[in-house]
């Protein structure tokens, strides 16, 4: 996953997520192996050099000056600005973005190193109150901006210097009708610090403080999520019974924090008067609602197509007549278990980076030798895996949980994707270098693609390519399917909160109606699987981020195809489009290529890929 530094200073409605972690990143267990070499580390230097750095301190007093004297020269004169000082200001604004992003930046990076760590939780929850309240002065930027006038926007931006700024702002106009006075933004943005950022807090630190029962081993919530992947069928329905056990007495708790969350989200977007509870992310994503529905619908068509089949294919593999739960990412029983060194990783990733460009290999090698990635497994760290970009003037960090796994290697290939594409989009500057969802996993996906192609090509044993073959369409199925899957639970559990209270059981049978209609027949459902949405980080952080998975493959299929096919000087094309950053529309990024996300066609062929390794790995049984 990537982690957005979209700035609330500049869209004060339209919360940046924290640093959530990947649900798609597969589960590690509770510590590290020998046998996986030395691990690295993150070297949070290049931030600050300590909690207690005098460059910070110096930093924060700059922040709260720079706040001041920016509110003193521009509130109330924006209207008047021509261009040349619209640019100064601008830029001053950029400044003070990146300041605030670099603080909070390192305090967040270091909290989710480890959670538990209560005097890193403190920081990062006094330097949020701290920077919330010095950028308070500064939300009559966004609400002043937006009441400039159409001819006057249209004047001041059509200069040189300040044309390139124009996307950034263009998306911020779109949010003009939903825009509330200055006295109520001012106070939901002093307000978000004991919001849904408390709750998240929360959310976090509750599963990552659960502890788990698995015939009598005590094991946190990534160790115990590690077992569904085991050989060993028994451990794997150990697993998934401890984690019912625990998920269901934590069941009221978890209900409150959805609750809560959904109910906050309704009363403000009621107050912006916001079509549904999709509009606000649609609108960050800039993207169209219904591109978006377009895609959900094409994946909901294919679900027999995709999911049902590839399940009754395991179901056979397995010896089974109907699959459980524990059995969803279960190994294929001819599957090597060996467990993969970290160096062997970093070569495989590399070199599949290299066989597209050495240009790609480049640039992702320094996460490797600069102390930018941390990977190894410890307690209290963050689960799952994600890349930070920090902000432009520094570089990304990216966390991982690796544990020696063939999935893991490919969430290595997948963050490193994203790093790659952060450290490309860095040049445009902090407010035009982040990167709207529905392109953030373009680089993600596309690095898994070349990693798992390059794997193939020299994968001559039949067995091994099975295996080869049917873990790369479980990961697309747990891009594609259950991410559409999620997105239409949370559309479900924001529609029925409506309503009123969710009960826990209200919210189980929401989870269990999409479950069933994605996953399929091949599957029966254990007492205690309706609680699983508990520990699904992206409904608390992010409210509907989840489609971005499904956009990021479907857009990735569609590309990969188009390089497969020769497009003349794909290459070029490609890195221009991850430099772009978020400084076009995915319409505009895409024309090169030939591709158009609004036509509905486009994510049947996306979903064509997927449905032709099925149909490979059919014709194996024959």
């Amino acid at each position: 996953m990537t982690i957005s530094p979209a700035s609330r200073l500049l869209f004060p409605w339209a919360a940046a997520p924290s640093l959530p972690h990947d649900e798609n990143a597969q589960p590690v267990a509770a510590a590290a192996n020998a046998a996986l070499g030395d691990l690295p580390e993150w070297d949070l230097t290049d931030l600050y050099s300590a909690p207690d750095a005098p460059e910070l301190q110096a930093d924060l007093d700059a922040l709260a000056r720079a706040c001041c004297s920016f509110a003193r020269d521009y509130e109330g004169k924006l209207a008047s600005l021509d261009a040349p000082k619209m640019l100064e200001c601008i830029q001053r604004y950029e400044q003070i973005d990146t300041l605030a992003g670099r603080i909070m930046s390192y305090a967040g990076l270091r909290y989710y190193q480890n959670t538990t760590d209560g005097s890193r939780a403190k920081m990062m929850g006094d330097l949020q109150d701290r920077i919330t309240e010095v950028t308070t002065g500064l939300v009559f930027f966004s609400l002043e901006f937006n009441r400039i006038s159409d001819d006057r926007y249209d004047e001041v931006f059509s200069a040189s210097g300040t044309a390139r700024y124009r996307p950034v702002f263009d998306r911020m106009r779109a949010m003009r009708p939903y825009q509330l006075s200055d006295e109520l933004e001012r106070f939901l943005h002093d307000n978000s610090v004991v919001g849904a950022a408390a709750w998240n807090r929360l959310f976090d630190e509750t599963t990552a403080g659960l502890t788990f029962d698995v015939e009598g081993e005590e094991l946190g919530i990534e160790a115990t999520l590690n077992l569904l992947t085991d050989h060993d069928r028994a451990r794997r329905e150990a697993g998934a019974r401890a984690l019912a056990a625990v998920f269901g007495k934590n069941i009221k708790l978890f209900s409150r924090i959805h609750n809560t969350l959904a109910k906050e989200k309704a009363v403000e977007d009621k107050w912006r008067k916001m079509p549904t509870p999709q509009t606000a992310r649609h609108l960050s994503n800039h993207v169209e609602p219904e591109v978006v529905e377009a895609l959900r619908n094409a994946v909901t068509a294919a679900y027999p197509r995709l999911s049902h089949r590839y399940y009754r294919l395991k179901a056979k593999w397995l010896g089974l007549d109907k699959l459980q739960v524990w059995d969803r990412n279960a190994p294929l029983p001819t599957e090597n278990p060996r467990l993969i060194p970290w160096p062997e990783a970093r070569a495989t990733v590399l070199d599949a980076y290299a066989g597209f460009s050495p240009k790609l290999a480049e640039l992702a090698e320094p996460f490797f030798d600069r102390g930018w990635i941390d990977a190894g497994v410890k307690p209290g760290k963050a689960p799952g895996a994600f890349a930070h970009p920090t902000v432009t003037t520094v570089h990304p960090y990216v966390l991982l949980n690796y544990l020696g796994k063939p999935r893991d290697v490919m969430t290595l290939a997948h963050e490193l994707g994203h790093g790659v594409h952060q450290r490309l989009a860095a040049a445009q500057g902090e407010l035009l270098s982040s990167t709207p969802l529905t392109l953030a996993e373009t680089a993600s996906v596309f690095g898994e693609m070349l990693t798992f192609r390059a794997l193939l090509a020299k994968t001559t044993d039949p067995v091994q390519r099975k295996a080869l073959i049917a873990g790369k369409v479980e990961d697309m199925i747990n891009t594609v399917v259950r991410q559409i899957a999620f997105y239409d639970f949370e559309c479900k559990l924001h529609a029925a909160r409506a309503e009123g209270e969710l009960t826990p059981e209200d919210i189980n049978a929401l989870w269990m109606s999409v479950q069933a209609e994605s996953l399929g027949d091949a599957f029966e459902f254990m007492p205690g699987y309706e609680t699983f949405w508990t520990y699904v980080p992206h409904f608390v952080h992010s409210p509907f981020y989840v489609y971005a998975y499904a956009f990021g493959d479907g857009l990735v299929n569609a590309l990969y195809a188009a390089y497969e096919d020769g497009l003349p000087d794909f290459q070029n094309k490609y890195f221009a489009l991850l430099s772009a950053g978020g400084s076009q529309h995915h319409k505009g990024l895409l024309a090169p290529f030939g591709l158009d996300a609004s036509d509905p066609a486009f994510w049947d062929k996306g979903l064509s890929m997927i449905e032709a390794l099925i149909d490979e790995l059919e014709a194996m049984e024959g």
